[in-house]
Order: structure tokens, then C-alpha cells, then sequence
């Protein structure tokens, strides 16, 4: 927008989600650390789970990427973006980048997969999150006018 031109700046959805992504919690914020020899071509982001649904959810997935876990959580590696149009439920929290808030030492990778990417696929992973907590996916919600 410029100075003076009498015209607003148009705010989209794109624009909405990376400045809600700015807003961040104090702490000490970590970085997850993909292996060094995985090659992460989407991008990375990030999906917390309590930890008491983290062995509930590994053999309902077919594919499972990294998973970190500290004595709280656990974190499961998902394509950037995994949050586009899906309300994560709670009490399953998405990072952005994979950054860990509030963490005074980066988790443990507890789970790497074969192959050269860390990715766990997000929907199966959405769906099972869904089913565990009880939440119906946000696709399947009604809808008001």
C-alpha cells in the first residue's frame, strides 16, 4: 500500500495464516533435527501429540515419518503447509517449521524411517489424531449458513 494512494491493502488467506504463524509463545523455541542425511523437498512442519497417543497412533498409520518424543509429547515430521484448510484437534498442537516451543532440549528422535524423507503423511495422520480424540475431521462438520 502506498502512502497517500487512498487504497487499502487486501488481506488474504495466505497472509492471514503466516501472520498468526508469528505469534509465537515465549520460551526457548528448538528446531526438530531431520537427519542430515534425509532430503526434505516440502518443506517441514511439525504435529504434537500427548505422549500417551503416540503408540496408539503408530500402528494406525501406513507410513510413519521421524517421530520425536520427550516426556510430554510426541512429534511427528509432516510437509509444511500440513495445516492448509484442517483444524488440528485439540489436544494435538502444529508447529510451524518444526519448531518446538518452550523446550529446554530438543526431543529424542524415537522413530526414522526408511528411505530418504521424514515425512509422516499428514491426512492419515489428521484422521487418526481425529478418531482418537473423538473429533469428527473438519470436512465432515456441518456447515451453517
Amino acid at each position: 500500500m502506498r502512502a497517500g494512494s487512498g487504497s487499502r491493502q487486501v488481506l488474504n488467506l495466505d497472509t492471514l495464516v503466516r501472520l498468526r504463524r508469528g505469534l509465537r509463545a515465549p520460551g526457548t523455541p528448538r528446531r526438530l533435527p531431520v537427519p542430515d542425511d534425509m532430503a526434505v523437498p516440502l518443506g517441514c512442519d511439525a504435529v504434537a501429540v500427548p505422549a500417551r497417543f503416540g503408540p496408539l497412533l503408530m500402528p494406525r498409520l501406513p507410513r510413519v515419518g521421524c517421530v520425536y518424543a520427550d516426556e510430554a509429547y510426541w512429534w511427528w515430521i509432516v510437509p509444511s503447509d500440513s495445516d492448509y484448510a484442517l483444524e488440528w484437534p485439540a489436544p494435538a498442537q502444529y508447529a510451524t517449521g518444526a519448531v518446538v516451543p518452550d523446550a529446554p532440549h530438543a526431543p529424542d528422535l524415537i522413530h526414522r524411517p526408511d528411505g530418504m524423507l521424514p515425512y509422516t503423511p499428514p491426512i492419515p495422520l489428521y484422521l487418526a489424531v481425529c478418531r482418537l480424540t473423538g473429533t469428527p475431521p473438519t470436512w465432515s462438520r456441518p456447515v451453517s449458513a
